[in-house]
């Protein structure tokens, strides 16, 4: 029996040597740290992060860069930050397709009857990112940038798609979540009352966290297996528009609707 469990174990132990690509795993540690982070860093701070040598990475990091992947930061800092090619690489996805096709025409119509920006939203692990984006037809607005993450559970968006998704795929969730906020798990427990609450009501609109004079609307977009992602008017009052916050939510109420019944009528 104990023959048994070791030749077990060895050969466990040689599957996992035949299949390891070090190189590969160097590239993959690069971009998800890059992606983690959120905002540029150097090949120094990279190996630190990763417990590996500078030397170690700087031909990966060289190579990323000639492939696409990463760029040198173009704001005056010292770094390198994400392209947008993994981003685009996904999008290339069949379903990611289809939700593009089913959102950008009503995003189009949202944004012109409103007078202001608005961006569609999904789950990628343990973050969102904003994946299309309809800027205002006006001189004046605010909007956010094709490829924007942010940790799920700091944004309105993550509390609608994670309060209204299945119990499946919260449970799948979960410990990402902690993981990403384990030096605070009093945030998860505040995240997920939040969730619910946001859940029952169906939307949010609120003051943003981020950024002063803007109010979030924010509405999820259902699908045949809870929501699958979240389209947000970024607010701001301008004296020259009527429009009011109370109208954007109507708006963007029948928008999410439009693009759920599309979306719905392309899976049949």
């Amino acid at each position: 029996m104990k023959n048994h469990k070791k030749q077990l174990a060895e050969s466990a132990m040689e599957d996992e040597r035949k299949y390891r690509a070090p190189a590969l795993e160097k590239g993959l540690d690069i971009l998800e740290l890059l992606a983690r982070n959120g905002s540029p860093m150097t090949t120094s701070q990279m190996a630190a992060t990763l417990g590996r040598s500078v030397s170690e990475l700087f031909r990966m990091v060289l190579a990323l860069e000639y492939r696409g992947y990463i760029v040198a930061s173009p704001e005056g800092r010292e770094g390198y930050m994400l392209t947008n090619k993994l981003f685009t690489l996904g999008i290339a996805q069949g379903s990611a397709r289809s939700l593009l096709e089913a959102a950008l025409p009503a995003m189009k119509e949202l944004s012109r009857e409103v007078g202001q920006s608005c961006h569609l939203v999904v789950a990628s692990g343990d973050q969102i990112v904003v994946v299309a984006r309809i800027e205002s037809a006006t001189d004046l607005g605010f909007s956010v940038r094709v490829g924007y993450r942010r940790r799920l559970i700091d944004t309105n968006s993550g509390l609608l798609l994670y309060g209204l998704a299945t119990p499946e795929v919260q449970a799948n969730w979960l410990p990402q979540l902690k993981d990403s906020a384990r030096d605070d798990p009093e945030r998860i427990d505040a995240f997920l009352t939040k969730s619910a609450a946001a859940a029952e009501r169906g939307y949010i609109q609120s003051p943003s966290e981020f950024v002063a004079g803007v109010t979030d609307t924010c509405m999820p977009i259902m699908g045949m297996q809870g929501a699958v992602a979240s389209l947000i008017v970024p607010f701001i009052a301008i004296k020259q528009q009527k429009v009011t916050a109370e109208q954007v939510l109507d708006a963007l109420r029948i928008a999410v609707t439009k693009i759920a019944e599309a979306l719905n009528d392309d899976g049949r």
